[in-house]
Order: C-alpha cells, then structure tokens, then sequence
C-alpha cells in the first residue's frame, strides 16, 4: 500500500473529526492501525487525548508504595576466620632439597618453600594411592564438605 496525497488528507480529515487510529485503517483499507499511527506521527498530527475518561479535578489513587527496606549497616570488624595450624610436616626423605621424587617413586609432591629461592624442594614422603600427596599433606589439601544443620 502507498500513501498516495488522497489518502494522506482522508487520514488528515479523519484524524481531526477524532476517529480511532483502527477505524480509519478501517475506512481506508489496506492499511493496518500501526500504520495510521505512524504516519500521523511522522505528518506530525496533534496527539490523541487519553481514552481513558477522567472527571475533571479528579486525580488518579496512587497505591502506596512498598519501604525500602535499607541493608544492614555493619560497622563491627567482620570476623577473621581464625588461622589453621600448619599441616605437620613428615619426615624428609634423605633426598636433596630441590629434588622432585622421579616419575616412578610415588613420592609426595607437596611443595616446601618458594620455587623461586634455594632449598626449594617436595616432600617426597610416600604418597597415598591415588594422590599426588602424604597423609599429611592431604589432609590440608582435601576438606570434607560439612552440611550445616541449620
């Protein structure tokens, strides 16, 4: 459909006789209720007063709206989680510090100190099957979850 100049004054005269935007897409044919809108929009046609009928001096109820409620202000220091002891240390293999157990020993590769000094080295006690740890080592590597009964 275009908007021929014939079309554009019928919409013209129907708009100010006050027709809804759906009856004159109805009377013009061809044309759907969005189109009539925006085509009045861009021909920059006096708006539409609201459907809906108010009496004059009546202002609409407003419902009351729900408090906000404010989050808690915390001005207490959070609470420090208290340190965990350090995981007793077994026993040093008699292997030299900086020595990483070899491919085949099953040796604990937890490591001891800072890679980037000397004396940095693993464990290299034995580790328990199936993990790359000690005894010791894994019980401050693996947590058990706790289900809290709250």
């Amino acid at each position: 459909m275009e908007w021929t100049e014939e079309r554009i004054e019928a919409l013209r005269a129907l708009w100010m006789q006050g027709l809804t935007a759906s009856q004159i897409a109805e009377r013009l044919g061809g044309v759907s209720r969005n189109a009539v809108i925006g085509k009045a929009h861009r021909l920059g046609l006096s708006a539409r007063p609201s459907p809906i009928k108010r009496e004059p001096g009546v202002k609409p109820v407003q419902m009351p709206r729900p408090a906000r409620i404010a989050p808690p202000q915390h001005h207490a220091e959070p609470a420090t989680m208290p340190a965990a002891p350090p995981a007793p240390q077994p026993q040093l293999s008699a292997k030299a510090p900086g020595a990483a157990p070899t491919g085949g020993s099953k040796g604990c590769m937890w490591p001891i100190g800072d890679p980037k000094q000397a004396g940095f080295h693993f464990c290299g006690a034995p580790s328990e099957a199936g993990r790359p740890y000690c005894t010791q080592h894994c019980a401050a590597a693996y947590h058990k979850r706790q289900v809290d009964a709250a």
